[in-house]
């Protein structure tokens, strides 16, 4: 019996040392050799893991930012530039300042612009409601209001407005990592650069249906009159699908098309003074006046003629 127990224990010890060195040379043999570049880069980090970078969180951006050859494709939101220039530092690598990004809400559909035709009796959610049918109200590209965005949001910049039914950005908590663009189920959110000392212009509106529907829908829609493209000096403003959009890199924040617009569509944010419709629109006038004249001057003067050459014999 004794002789039993004893060879059981042996076996089952000499078994184990077997299997400890079969472990040992299977854990050496496939073994990955982490980069200790990657821990150190993740310190700096936020550590936020909101996936604002493209990645899925911000260990994930310090393994792909210490393989990479450079830093051009990887860019982390929140923690902005300071974070950036700490990363080059740790990898010796060169970062180019990005300009600072914001939320930015495209929908100026409130309650009073643009009236309920129905009411949605199910679960609160856009994404839901986006997938049942196309909203409360006359227009089907519009906020939807069940504050998707808020939720999504981790840095508490978004909430809702109870008095026009909208999502409102706070700039100063909102970190740009696009999570409230991700979750809105109509594309309503966009991040548009912040703009010097905050100053931005952008059209409040993704309507792609034409000006008389899109007016019945919504009074403070754009009905892509095209008076603001015909008024930019800068090339800023671009029609695609019915709709006008500003590019923020062509925009010379003159205001011009927002004085012009006839449904208050655009929006300049955060400029010192209010805006002065008349001043601007008799600005243009006069402008508009003078190339006139110059080009009815240009009509009448006589066509220069050219003195014939004669070609010698």
């Amino acid at each position: 019996m004794s002789t039993t127990i004893i060879w059981t224990i042996a076996i089952i010890a000499l078994l184990g040392l077997v299997l400890a060195v079969v472990l040992y040379f299977v854990a050496e043999r496939f073994k990955v050799v982490e980069d200790p570049r990657i821990d150190e880069v993740e310190k700096v980090m936020p550590g936020a893991n909101c996936g604002g970078c493209g990645f899925a969180g911000c260990r994930a951006f310090a393994d792909a930012a210490v393989k990479a050859p450079n830093l051009d494709n990887n860019y982390c939101p929140v923690g902005g530039n300071e974070v950036m220039k700490k990363v080059a530092a740790i990898l010796g690598y060169e970062v180019k300042e990005k300009a600072p990004m914001v939320a930015v809400v495209r929908c100026n559909g409130t309650c009073e612009a643009r009236p309920r035709i129905n009411d949605y009796d199910g679960y609160a959610s856009c994404r839901v409601k986006a997938a049942l049918y196309s909203g409360d109200t006359g227009c089907s590209f519009g906020c939807l209001g069940c504050g998707d965005c808020v939720a999504a949001c981790q840095f508490g910049a978004i909430s809702m407005d109870s008095a026009t039914g909208l999502p409102v950005v706070d700039q100063e908590k909102c970190t740009a990592c696009g999570a409230c663009a991700k979750a809105c189920p109509k594309a309503i959110i966009e991040l548009r650069p912040k703009g010097p000392r905050g100053m931005r212009m952008y059209v409040s509106c993704v309507n792609k249906d034409k000006g008389p529907s899109v007016k019945q829908a919504c009074a403070n829609a754009c009905i892509g009159c095209g008076i603001c493209f015909k008024t930019c000096q800068h090339g800023a403003i671009v029609f695609e699908n019915n709709v006008a959009y500003i590019d923020a890199s062509k925009c010379k924040l003159c205001r011009e098309c927002e004085a012009m617009c006839p449904t208050g569509a655009i929006h300049g944010v955060n400029f010192p003074k209010p805006l002065d419709k008349e001043a601007i629109k008799t600005r243009i006038k006069e402008r508009n006046a003078k190339a006139a004249e110059a080009a009815k001057a240009a009509a009448a003067a006589p066509a220069k003629v050219e003195p014939e050459v004669k070609k010698e014999a």
